[in-house]
């Protein structure tokens, strides 16, 4: 699974909030991209028509979410050793033929993988939530408990960044197949503010 937020920012402006930042790739792949929106535009047209390609080839193969991810880092270390980087970090997760694969990339060609990864201010404060939720259980969690996981690390993060978007997605990759799921919005206690003079609708 793979979860992002719909918030794309025009500098410290949170301008559009229906924005997806999960990209299908193939039968097997999703990825998910944090960072310049355009340049993750960009990403999508080029993958998309590598999986035009690979599909006229018809030589029976299919790409999966390995072979996504290495083509991405030399997309990215190219650009980046031109001196005109894509400004982005992407996770990268699929499965195909049994075999689960989660890995990440950056601006700079960096590549890693492990159980639990996330970009951005998701590194920072994510990791370590995902770690002890899932630690020596990864292949024991049932979907549902994924989903709650990744909903409450989402929230958590939505409580401690200024400029964050309660919106958000879930990627979803088996062996068959990829779901996205639609927009949905997160419970917040916020609303304890509401009836206190100068927040809230009922403020006179």
């Amino acid at each position: 699974m793979i979860a992002a937020d719909n918030l794309a920012s025009y500098g410290s402006l949170a301008r559009f909030k229906d924005v997806s930042r999960l990209h299908p790739v193939g039968n097997y792949t999703v990825i998910g991209a944090g960072g310049d929106m355009s340049d993750f535009q960009y990403m999508q047209s080029v993958l998309d028509n590598l999986i035009v390609d690979e599909f006229t080839e018809a030589d029976g193969h299919d790409l999966g979410p390995a072979e996504i991810h290495e083509y991405l880092a030399q997309i990215m270390y190219a650009r980046r050793s031109k001196m005109d980087p894509l400004w982005n970090s992407y996770l990268v997760g699929g499965v195909k033929e049994d075999k689960k694969f989660l890995a990440y990339v950056d601006l700079i060609g960096t590549t890693y993988s492990a159980s639990t990864l996330a970009t951005g201010y998701g590194s920072m404060i994510a990791i370590p939530l995902l770690r002890k939720a899932v630690e020596g259980r990864e292949d024991v969690l049932t979907e549902e408990e994924a989903h709650n996981i990744l909903e409450e690390s989402l929230r958590v993060l939505f409580y401690r960044d200024a400029r964050s978007l309660n919106k958000y997605q879930i990627a979803t990759i088996t062996d068959k197949g990829v779901n996205i799921s639609e927009s949905r919005a997160l419970e917040t206690y916020w609303s304890f503010a509401e009836g206190i003079r100068g927040y809230g609708s009922q403020t006179q």
